[in-house]
């Protein structure tokens, strides 16, 4: 029995690809990872057995982080990406992609995507006034290519956003022998079909890895992590100048006398879409008790 080391670069239906110095290996998992409900996910460091060329994960090594949706592990930064034509994107699905991310310790970068479609305007200056780096970008033209190319450079980057935003379009500017297939936006529906069915890892140079993921509409937040309501002021990074300055030190942002969250809101300082979806993370947080979360 030979006993190898590597990543998971692909899950599909219980199957995971691992890449080993010794090549890939096609393994299923340990059933006593399923009955821990520890299941391997995509960029994962894996302890794996071979034997008669089928492979065995026995083992998750510690990770760094990991993420529910999409379904990832050990990132080093998550770039969100949003259009505001066909699809538009809704500010709420980037700010709780984008607050799990903060409640990490995950950089996240702006990728506003078809701007040969729509200039996007108001979405580019909501997340560059909340101090996001934001990319400006056309797979179709090619704007934003080489910028985005550069923040991915030595680093293992998951791509994410809502279905038809072009995420695989943009890595097939970014890698075209990848070839990846890309799915038409319903005119009717305003909404992408989902071309990409699990997650996967590409290579797109030395040290650098990108992970496909499929995309998701606003009914898929609910399937996405809640954050405690006491930590989430701090996965707004825009908030952080505010807090601290209230008349009350527990102050939740909502209603409170005195708040300087809410006054800056009022004042233009923070985005009202920001402070919006962070009282409606807040209200599912408040639903949740902290010994619910993992």
């Amino acid at each position: 029995m030979d006993r190898q080391t590597g990543r998971i670069v692909r899950s599909l239906s219980g199957f995971y690809d691992v890449q080993t110095p010794k090549g890939i290996v096609t393994c299923r998992g340990r059933g006593s990872l399923r009955r821990s409900g520890d299941s391997p996910l995509t960029g994962d460091m894996v302890e794996i057995t071979v034997e008669r060329g089928k492979g065995m994960v026995e083992k998750i090594l510690p990770r760094r982080n990991s993420f529910v949706r999409p379904a990832v592990a050990n990132i080093d930064a998550l770039v969100v990406f949003a259009a505001n034509a066909n699809p538009v994107t809704e500010p709420f699905l980037i700010d709780r992609v984008a607050a799990i991310a903060g409640d990490r310790e995950v950089p996240v970068y702006i990728c506003v995507n078809k701007l040969d479609l729509d200039p996007a305007v108001d979405l580019i200056r909501i997340y560059e006034n909340a101090g996001f780096p934001v990319i400006r970008a056309s797979a179709e033209t090619g704007e934003g290519v080489e910028e985005l190319r550069s923040l991915l450079q030595g680093k293992l980057t998951a791509f994410t956003g809502n279905s038809g935003v072009g995420k695989s379009s943009m890595l097939n500017c970014l890698c075209p022998e990848l070839a990846l297939p890309t799915g038409e936006v319903s005119e009717k529906l305003g909404r992408g079909r989902h071309t990409t069915r699990h997650v996967q890892l590409y290579c797109l140079g030395e040290d650098t890895f990108v992970a496909d993921t499929p995309g998701f509409s606003s009914f898929d937040t609910d399937q996405m992590e809640v954050i405690l309501k006491e930590n989430l002021q701090y996965a707004f990074p825009d908030f952080g100048a505010f807090l601290g300055s209230c008349q009350f030190h527990d102050c939740t942002h909502r209603a409170e006398p005195g708040c300087a969250v809410r006054q800056a809101v009022e004042a233009g300082s923070l985005e009202k879409t920001r402070y919006d979806s962070y009282l409606r993370l807040y209200e599912k947080s408040s639903q949740i008790k902290q010994w619910e979360i993992k």
